[in-house]
């Protein structure tokens, strides 16, 4: 299962920069491309606000 990034994204850019296959795309509210994501869950532990969620 992949991750989604919610609302409560501040566009810090951490999780872009522990993100190990790129699958994080930058903008106002950042992007996990579901289909990159190898569902490590590296960047929900580096997320400072908690706004990325496993997604359904």
């Amino acid at each position: 299962m992949a991750y989604k990034i919610t609302e409560d994204c501040i566009a810090c850019g951490t999780c872009i920069a522990e993100c190990p296959v790129e699958a994080i795309s930058e903008g106002d509210i950042y992007v996990i491309d579901a289909d990159t994501c190898t569902d490590c869950g590296t960047c929900v532990e580096v997320c400072p606000v908690e706004a990325i969620i496993p997604a359904e």
